[in-house]
């Protein structure tokens, strides 16, 4: 058999919802599919590129479920770093409300690159503010030429502050134009088809910082072109008591009246949901995205991931805002949902297996996706592999190599695989010259400081 890629007797291959990993496999590759995979001495194929990953433990790609680009531009500011939900977005807006389409380009390209060196193959990018003429294809065209798997949103906020919103008003859009630009970036973007690297989801920034006859829209929307809807829900304490003052109802059946339930949603954080949330929640098949470090950073809580998890609900991770988790390391927020849950509910809350299944398979449910999430054949080639001689695996994965992937301090990522084509060679994330993205990601969070400063 012909193929373009053969990944060559790694030490283990390993699906984490599967025990235990198999021993000196190999993994071939056609046109972006995995086409076998076995025992290295027993796959006879003739390829086009060979690689070695002797030392390595092969896993699926990790795939992020929520994240905000944009953040990455004010990370660790001073004036936010001890402040909970409401006053920490109050004092980021005026500088993302700063950011040009080169700040959100290179933004983009920082975060991105952060992820594919954790074994992120597949993300999901929550940006809802479009200011000073951004667009959606400021961020495409970067994560097109760094070839990941992308579904981005088109996210919105239409209350500004003189309407009782958060959002300095000139960060705003008016709601009819933000219909036309997501039908306009539906029509122009969104690839269903399998194997699919960049989808489309309609997504306001919250329940609260659109009107209600916009998310009655906007779900309308996307069911007539057949994406998928996500927003930020049950955060905090003071959204859920907020929603009960004003509404006389939970956070979860308010977006329920807006016909905001159902398998093609998924939520970011659902920290509080009640009893009754829980099993409409799951009678309807809503994901959720667990934010494990934004939610302890904000003080917010901690989400009830046993109990979606029982309730067989889509779960996945998400790294959150590189100015709420100031991260994005995505193999490093999977080691805090296992030990978050831990805190909960005790040392076999969760185990390292499950927190992986979370952060592959499980996002893929949470993004509608059945063509990634493992290592199998007929599925995408979306491959990360670590090495066991890694210093942050030493004396671990000796004893259990996938274990270790959770327990020990996270490693980064020495070949990560997207689509069939490698992204990262021996720990280098190939056609990126890290010390000048840094200078220019450095450059631009000084240019928003500078620019929110004389607004």
């Amino acid at each position: 058999m012909q193929v373009d890629l053969l990944i060559h007797n790694a030490d283990w291959v390993a699906n984490p919802d599967e025990t235990p990993p198999a021993a000196h496999q190999s993994i071939a590759i056609r046109d972006g599919w995995i086409v076998a995979l076995g025992a290295a001495d027993e796959l006879a194929v003739e390829a086009r590129e060979t690689l070695d990953a002797r030392g390595l433990i092969l896993i699926p790609g990790l795939i992020n479920t929520h994240q905000h680009f944009l953040e990455s531009l004010t990370r660790a500011m001073p004036a936010a770093q001890n402040d909970p939900l409401l006053p920490w977005l109050s004092k980021h807006y005026p500088f993302w409300a700063a950011v040009e389409p080169s700040h959100l380009a290179i933004a983009t390209r920082q975060a991105a690159v952060e992820l594919l060196r954790s074994g992120c193959t597949t993300v999901f990018d929550h940006n809802y503010l479009w200011p000073n003429g951004c667009q959606v294809e400021d961020q495409i065209e970067v994560m097109q030429a760094l070839g990941l798997r992308f579904h981005v949103s088109r996210g919105s906020i239409s209350l500004g502050q003189s309407r009782g919103g958060v959002a300095p008003d000139q960060a705003v859009e008016d709601e009819a134009h933000i219909l036309r630009d997501s039908e306009r970036v539906i029509d122009r973007w969104h690839d269903p088809s399998p194997g699919s690297r960049l989808q489309v989801a309609l997504a306001p920034g919250s329940p609260y910082s659109v009107s209600a006859a916009l998310m009655r829209e906007t779900a309308t929307l996307a069911r007539d072109k057949g994406v998928r809807l996500h927003t930020h829900l049950a955060e905090s304490r003071d959204e859920v008591d907020f929603c009960r003052q004003q509404y006389r109802e939970t956070p979860v059946t308010h977006v329920e009246g807006m016909g905001w339930l159902g398998p093609d949603v998924w939520f970011a954080h659902m920290i509080h949901p009640s009893s009754t949330d829980l099993q409409r929640l799951a009678s309807h098949g809503c994901g959720i995205s667990h934010c494990p470090c934004s939610n302890m950073r904000l003080g917010n809580g901690i989400a009830p991931v046993r109990a979606f998890l029982d309730r067989s609900m889509p779960v996945g991770i998400g790294v959150d805002g590189g100015a709420s988790n100031d991260a994005a390391n995505l193999l490093a927020e999977t080691r805090q949902a296992m030990l978050l849950q831990r805190v909960a509910h005790g040392a076999e809350a969760m185990t390292a297996r499950e927190a992986l299944t979370l952060a592959t398979a499980g996002g893929a449910k949470v993004l509608g996706r059945t063509d990634i999430g493992r290592l199998e054949v007929g599925m995408a080639a979306d491959i990360a592999g670590f090495r066991l001689d890694a210093l942050e695996m030493a004396g671990g994965a000796v004893h259990d190599p996938l274990g270790a992937l959770v327990f020990c301090p996270p490693p980064y990522a020495d070949l990560v695989v997207v689509d069939g084509e490698p992204r990262v060679r021996k720990g280098e994330v190939l056609g990126q010259d890290l010390g000048a993205l840094v200078a220019e990601h450095n450059q631009a969070a000084r240019a928003i400081v500078r620019a929110a400063s004389r607004a």
